[in-house]
């Protein structure tokens, strides 16, 4: 497709940082740099109009163009707003976003802004993706999608959906490089001082891999079994903890916590591995023994497969401890 006119769509309020992203991919005119210029639109169900921001500081921004603007764009940007419920977008947005979408136009939401393509209907039965705190509502409120809570952006050919914040430029620069080739994506990230490409996904920023499990049934087996990570647990050691049967004890766990002994053990190893890498100088072989795998081998095995990079790509890009410089050495 041809990648040259760009609306950007506005609802209040606006969520700041996401609104600068595509105006920095998009509105900034790089020709020095052997760069298209695109024409970009910002537009508004009002235009002229101050729209609120998502700030603490009486912000407001101003739309000059209205949706009639956005017919005949290349792409469309939805911007990420507040999330409401019950598909309460303002139904002229939606109904330029499905107009943009039948006439060809590629569709694009930054964060938040999955929730305006879902209630447009644009998701149903697509693959998506949104910021990790509101994956779980987005399939929630829109059971018709699949909700992918680990990338950092979802291209499915002629809708892309980023995730939260930062991962908004991910996507940009992924259309720019789908669209103008990894040169022209690569010049722009230069300017931006970010990488072209990122390494893994979302789900390494994640707080916790799993939530708490709230069953007051386990609260103290739990708790037990996660002091003792380093020990080698079984099915049936925990079991026994728990004065039961293996089988009874297992089909329980599952009910009570909605996943397996192993997974939630092996998910909970993890947790603690990252807060090692965190807050430690620990080597990944010794902080593969202190939360219990058998080898830094299958410390990195999982550690990758729930994060999406490798612990030590992890512990460069969130350790606390402070980085040193080595002194100089007088020749």
């Amino acid at each position: 497709m041809a990648l040259q006119r760009i609306s950007l769509i506005l609802i209040e309020p606006v969520a700041v940082f996401e609104f600068g992203v595509p105006i920095e991919v998009f509105g900034i005119d790089r020709t020095r740099d052997g760069l298209p210029r695109f024409d970009l639109r910002i537009c508004a169900v009002e235009p002229g109009r101050p729209l609120a921001t998502e700030t603490t500081t009486g912000l407001t921004l101003t739309a000059p163009y209205g949706l009639d603007q956005v017919p005949g764009s290349d792409l469309v940007v939805v911007a990420a707003t507040a999330i409401t419920h019950g598909r309460s977008y303002p139904p002229e947005v939606l109904d330029a976003i499905r107009q943009a979408y039948a006439s060809g136009s590629t569709i694009m939401s930054m964060c938040s802004g999955a929730f305006v393509l879902a209630a447009a209907g644009l998701l149903d039965g697509r693959e998506c993706t949104t910021h990790w705190m509101f994956t779980e509502l987005l399939q929630r409120e829109y059971p018709q999608t699949r909700v992918n809570p680990g990338v950092l952006f979802v291209d499915s050919g002629q809708v892309i959906t980023s995730a939260g914040t930062a991962a908004g430029i991910d996507a940009s620069l992924h259309l720019v490089r789908r669209e103008l080739g990894a040169a022209a994506a690569t010049k722009i990230a230069r300017r931006m001082v970010v990488p072209p490409q990122r390494d893994g996904g979302q789900q390494q920023y994640v707080p916790s891999p799993v939530p708490d499990c709230a069953c007051d049934g386990f609260a103290d087996l739990l708790d037990w079994a996660k002091e003792r990570l380093d020990q080698p647990h079984t099915v049936a050691t925990l079991a026994a903890q728990s004065h039961q049967s293996e089988r009874t004890f297992a089909r329980r766990f599952a009910a009570e916590t909605g996943t397996t002994p192993h997974k939630w053990l092996t998910q909970q190893r993890v947790l603690a591995a990252r807060e090692l890498l965190e807050t430690t100088d620990e080597p990944v072989e010794r902080i593969a023994g202190l939360v219990g795998f058998n080898s830094a081998v299958v410390l990195r095995d999982h550690f990758r497969r729930i994060t999406g990079v490798a612990p030590q790509a992890y512990r460069q890009q969130f350790s606390l401890r402070p980085h040193t410089t080595p002194a100089k050495v007088e020749q």
